[in-house]
């Protein structure tokens, strides 16, 4: 470990890559990802321009929310009972075939918003096998000094597909139509299962078989008797809720309406906070914080809620636009923070269940803010429906930090 920790400084943001294994999930993820961030461009745009409505856009990122939620509680269950490899794989034969579906029924001119509603729900529930898995998988092929590093380097290609996904998605949806670009996100979960599958990680910690519900019930326990975990967790979901749901449904309209500008500024804004992201991840890689984690993840959060009023209310489009890079690199810094002090406190065994409750506890309530997003769109200009949001979440993180487990956790 010391000579782990005793690598030059400006190698220690990669040393992850020092292990095969890590760099074959890495490659194949950075794909995939990529592929998921072409896909959200796609399909809030395909969803937008086939009825005109930000409620359907809310209608469908709900149902693709619920999806994800009906399953990732079982899906962490199953990944801290059984081999989290295989439930990877099928989760991507699964979405491959799904989203494949969605470019044939776009393709053939048969799409319709109940459709392309029904297909978002499917996918979600296979996302919610694989998200838990990947998160218990991590620690099987990195060794644990370097899970930093590892986090580090799955947020950059992670934002990194923000970065380039959105404008790629933007140029591709432009020359060639939206099915293009479902079926470039289908072939990107094959790739990702050919890399996955030539991984050989260590084998994990088992959860003992106590069935399904009670294992859910015993990751439940597990995280009610520790408070930055509940905290963090239940405080998150309020604001998701108010600031990430209308961020979601209603970014297209303000593009369109209130800058008057199409796809492909919709695709920039995500771009350049998929940039801000990959240098946040970076700049946290590097340093690789190790004291107050938690005081400092909850003060980049607060910053990162200021950013989105900024974004919000600008009269112009380029300080929106930087706003929103500079909302990435919070988002990128505050994103790494957690997942490695997840996979650095919590047991092996329970990991995958605490990372779906995650999961499961910040996005439980976000169905219910798109439903409420898109029946409140029509009231107000979505920039003033946005910073509301913004400064109700700005409240809630705030209120976190009156936590001392919070303010003191390492």
């Amino acid at each position: 470990m010391e000579a782990i920790t005793g690598a030059p400084g400006r190698a220690r943001v990669l040393q992850a890559f020092r292990s095969r294994d890590f760099r074959l999930l890495w490659t194949g993820q950075a794909v995939s990802l990529l592929g998921d961030a072409a896909f959200l461009v796609a399909l809030g745009w395909r969803t937008f321009t086939l009825t005109g409505s930000a409620r359907s856009l809310g209608f469908v990122l709900t149902l693709q929310g619920v999806g994800l939620l009906s399953t990732v509680l079982v899906g962490g269950a199953l990944a801290d009972r059984y081999d989290r490899r295989t439930l990877m794989l099928v989760s991507d034969v699964a979405r491959f075939a799904v989203v494949g579906v969605l470019a044939v029924v776009d393709g053939t001119g048969h799409l319709s918003i109940g459709v392309l509603a029904g297909l978002a729900f499917v996918e979600g529930l296979a996302t919610g096998f694989f998200t838990p898995a990947l998160g218990g998988f991590v620690p099987l092929v990195v060794e644990a000094p370097r899970l930093g590093s590892a986090n580090a380097l799955i947020g950059m290609a992670r934002q990194a597909s923000f970065l380039i996904g959105p404008s790629f998605a933007a140029i591709l949806y432009g020359l060639a139509g939206s099915t293009v670009v479902f079926g470039f996100n289908a072939s990107s979960f094959m790739v990702s299962f050919a890399f996955v599958f030539s991984t050989r990680p260590r084998l994990a910690e088992r959860a003992p078989r106590e069935g399904t519900i009670r294992e859910i019930k015993a990751g439940f326990a597990y995280v009610a008797g520790v408070p930055w975990l509940w905290v963090t967790i239940a405080l998150f979901a309020f604001v998701l809720m108010f600031q990430w749901a209308p961020i979601q449904v209603l970014t297209p309209k303000l593009v369109r309406e209130h800058y008057h500008l199409g796809v492909r500024a919709y695709g920039f804004v995500f771009s350049m906070l998929g940039a801000g992201m990959v240098v946040g991840t970076a700049v946290f890689g590097q340093l690789n914080p190790r004291r107050k984690r938690g005081l400092v993840s909850y003060l980049i959060w607060l910053a990162n809620s200021a950013l989105v009023i900024v974004f919000a209310l600008s009269p112009w489009y380029w300080l929106a636009v930087v706003a929103a890079s500079l909302r990435g690199t919070c988002i990128g810094f505050g994103v790494a923070v957690w997942e490695t002090m997840l996979m650095e406190l919590v047991p092996q065994h329970m990991l995958s269940r605490v990372v779906s409750l995650d999961w499961f506890g910040s996005f439980g309530l976000t169905p219910f803010g798109l439903l409420l997003v898109g029946a409140v769109s029509g009231l107000a200009a979505p920039g003033t429906i946005i910073a509301l949001g913004a400064c109700i979440s700005l409240c809630i993180v705030g209120a976190g930090l009156a936590s001392r487990e919070i303010r003191t956790i390492d």
